[in-house]
């Protein structure tokens, strides 16, 4: 048994005495400590705010919560633990007391997500905390708290910390890699319940078994690397993870109920107790977006997505990195109050051409936000040669993905209208020209 074998969550991985059952057909270890932190109410908000919000509007059973997702990242790090602590140079630096603030880290690092998290931090708007320093709030007072301290002997700092601050030593930058890293925790089990609950199978295209059972510490002894013998498992995970993208998470219908609900936050967050709303459940957040808007333009755009009838707006043109890339570098990565600038200029545009007033919520822009997904920097080590190699250097489907920006090639610019312009909108000759020109006006 290794050292970290004492820890009794990793133990209650063979010993099976007491579990939760999640999705698909997964075990989860649970002991008395771990049931006081789950059992808070911080942690049971969670069962309420969904996984990958909107997207359940386009594919029907993806309403999955942050609460299964958590222990799902929670199991994996037990999991990346008791495969790591039997690399000598990770047992030489990793002790007890690490490992169990990775693994609360691990259980509790979407403690601070809020309902439609992502759209809404993709924004960059004054006011809006990312998620990460937002869990503040729950993890240095109440419930939680308590538990780290009293069970665990944490300081809830401690797991701050972890979460949202730059690791500042050797085993701080170890731990980081696990928790957020090309193959961290927390992407080895979005994908594949993502991916189950949407019912496709491009995030469970990999062998997690195999990716685990690779790891190791990379050459510096600073991070997490892989064997050879995950060589081919890492490589479809970045590929699963593009291909989740491009058909799941940048589906042009789930990216049109994004512009919605963005359009709508953007008309409202100054007139609203942002601390107060993000701590809210999904249905109770709803209602408030919805009782702010009135029935202003607002309303609109969120009775599409939440009334009693689905009205998406409806896709009017869409570019890419190598359909008209111009109007793609043009509207990439801009601040958002400057893409919503941008949008009510080519609304006056539409409106001339359609000969008709077209309002400014009317026609939405959707376009890749400013911060880049991660990319793919992991080792690769050959116990053949005694040597580590980048994974790109010896992928040739990694290396593609790495050198043509990931961002570029899943996530397109596309122009969405109104459901009540859709057939006049067909008459539009150019839309392209329409929306260069909306660029130059803004800019």
């Amino acid at each position: 048994m290794t050292v970290l074998g004492d820890i009794p969550e990793i133990r209650g991985l063979d010993e099976r005495r007491r579990l939760i059952r999640i999705p698909s057909e997964i075990d989860v270890p649970l002991t008395p400590r771990v049931q006081q932190i789950i059992d808070t109410a911080e942690f049971q908000r969670l069962s309420q705010v969904s996984q990958l919000g909107l997207v359940s509007l386009v594919y029907p059973a993806a309403h999955h919560s942050r609460f299964e997702h958590c222990l799902g990242v929670y199991r994996m790090a037990l999991l990346y633990l008791k495969q790591l602590s039997y690399d000598e140079r990770f047992a030489a630096v990793i002790a007890n007391e690490d490992a169990e603030k990775l693994i609360v880290a691990a259980l509790l690092h979407d403690l601070g997500h809020w309902p439609f998290c992502h759209p809404i931090e993709d924004m960059g708007l004054p006011g809006v905390p990312s998620h990460e320093l937002f869990a503040n709030s729950f993890l240095l007072e109440g419930e939680v708290a308590d538990a780290l301290r009293d069970d665990w002997s944490i300081q809830p700092r401690e797991i701050v910390a972890m979460l949202s601050e730059k690791p500042r030593d050797r085993r701080g930058r170890i731990l980081n890699s696990i928790l957020s890293g090309p193959i961290d925790v927390d992407k080895m089990d979005y994908l594949q319940r993502d991916s189950l609950h949407a019912g496709v199978p491009y995030g469970r295209n990999f062998d997690p078994q195999r990716l685990i059972g690779s790891l190791c510490l990379n050459q510096a002894g600073d991070g997490v690397a892989i064997t050879e013998k995950g060589k081919t498992a890492a490589e479809m995970m970045v590929f699963a993870r593009y291909v989740m993208f491009s058909e799941v998470y940048w589906h042009h219908a789930v990216r049109s109920a994004t512009a919605m609900l963005q359009r709508a936050f953007f008309l409202l967050h100054g007139q609203m107790d942002l601390h107060s709303l993000f701590r809210q459940t999904d249905v109770a957040m709803i209602a408030a977006l919805l009782q702010t808007a009135a029935n202003g333009p607002a309303y609109d755009l969120l009775d599409g997505l939440f009334g009693k009838k689905r009205k998406l707006y409806k896709r009017l043109a869409e570019f890419s990195v190598l359909r008209n890339p111009q109007v793609y570098k043009g509207l990439s990565r801009r601040p958002y109050p400057w893409l919503v600038a941008c949008t009510e200029t080519l609304a006056e545009g539409i409106s001339h051409e359609l000969r008709q007033r077209v309002a400014p919520h009317e026609v939405l822009l959707d376009a890749p936000p400013m911060k880049l997904e991660v990319e793919f920097n992991m080792e690769v080590y050959s116990a053949k040669e005694n040597c580590y190699r980048s994974l790109e250097e010896v992928s040739p489907v990694v290396e593609t993905l790495a050198h043509k920006q990931f961002d570029d090639y899943v996530k397109s610019v596309r122009v969405f209208i109104s459901p009540r312009l859709q057939e006049a909108a067909t008459g539009i000759r150019n839309i392209a020209s329409l929306v260069e020109e909306a660029i130059a006006r803004t800019e």
